[in-house]
């Protein structure tokens, strides 16, 4: 029996198969990817991208995937980071060793992610000049939580010292592959043997812009939401700005898309499917799928602020938020220039730019 020729052989410059299309000769390709609902029926076999021969790698720890891609692209295809990719991508071009397709695994609204320890911070304004945990400068999620708190709300962050490190537990948030700073920025690393979250407690600092909460909120009454009602602020966002911001996009090995051109559309197509599953099985009320009992109210909420489709995929879906978020990366010397939406993402065709 005649296999498929990996992906890894291919990079070492054995003789390629056929492209995607060619049922005879599939390419295998790896795909590492948290286990989201969209992703699901590509992990289950019950969507199979054309052409391609597809295994799919489950991992809940994204920065452990960025970082294993960053470093030694150990996957054909993987989810990655905006933040990471778009840094790396304004430095060197068509030397980036991936490139992104517009499928965006992972949307996340940040305004109920930012604590406070309350006896210092009352009001969004009373953070500046005030020592900030976060989990790191560079990552997408405090790139957004930024310039919502700059943007939105006349937050100076000029002032602000900014403290790395894991937010329950010690040390730093994994150890990514990420470009320099274009400019000074007051960041330093957390080393004193406690999690940024005790250290909120006992005010060592004044908040934490996050991923997650932190675990001394249940401890401590005085480690708080600054937002106790982000879940409206969040709805009002979007509706005024249009922006769920996309935290994740989807990555190909270049090498791979360079010599299975057509793999990029067959991929971009069953992401596409597979959500559209998800959606299917989401909708499907009777016995709820999920352990969330108000599911059908949610549901009714999400068709009320979104439409049929609050994940939409696409260039266009994404074009307003990589502006945003672009214009962000300037404004915290992450990135010298913003680069043109449509030079972000592998050339599909007219598929993607609805």
């Amino acid at each position: 029996m005649q296999h498929a020729p990996s992906a890894e052989a291919e990079a070492a410059g054995e003789p390629a198969g056929r492209t995607p299309g060619d049922a005879r000769a599939p390419v295998r390709v790896r795909l590492a990817s948290g286990l989201y609902d969209r992703m699901q029926a590509l992990y289950t076999g019950e969507v199979k991208p054309s052409g391609i021969d597809l295994e799919f790698v489950v991992n809940d720890d994204p920065r452990n995937i960025f970082n294993r891609m960053s470093a030694t692209q150990e996957f054909d295809v993987s989810e990655m980071s905006c933040s990471d990719y778009i840094a790396r991508l304004s430095v060197q071009r068509e030397r980036t060793p991936f490139i992104a397709l517009p499928v965006y695994p992972a949307r996340c609204f940040r305004h109920g992610y930012i604590t406070v320890n309350r006896r210092r911070i009352r009001t969004p304004k009373d953070l500046e000049g005030k020592r900030i945990g976060l989990p790191r400068y560079t990552m997408t999620a405090t790139v957004w939580m930024r310039g919502i708190l700059q943007h939105e709300y006349g937050v100076d962050l000029s002032g602000i010292e900014w403290i790395e490190g894991n937010i329950n537990d010690t040390g730093q948030h994994g150890e990514p592959d990420v470009m320099p700073l274009l400019r000074p920025v007051p960041v330093s690393a957390n080393r004193g043997g406690r999690s940024l979250g005790q250290m909120l407690a006992d005010g060592e600092i004044d908040a934490i812009l996050g991923t997650r909460l932190p675990d001394s909120r249940h401890e401590n009454p005085d480690v708080v939401r600054l937002f106790p009602d982000f879940r409206e602020r969040e709805k009002e966002y979007y509706r005024r700005t249009g922006q769920f911001p996309i935290m994740h996009c989807i990555v190909i090995r270049r090498t791979l898309h360079e010599r299975h051109p057509a793999l990029a559309k067959s991929l971009y197509e069953a992401f596409c499917h597979s959500k559209a599953v998800a959606i299917r099985h989401m909708r499907y009320i009777a016995i709820p799928r999920y352990m969330l009992p108000w599911m059908h109210d949610d549901i009714d909420e999400i068709d009320a602020v979104f439409g049929r489709d609050p994940f939409p995929y696409g260039i266009e879906a994404g074009r307003r938020n990589f502006e945003t978020f672009q214009q962000y990366m300037v404004e915290h010397g992450i990135l010298a220039a913003p680069i043109p939406v449509e030079q972000l993402f592998a050339d599909i065709g007219g598929s993607i730019l609805t």
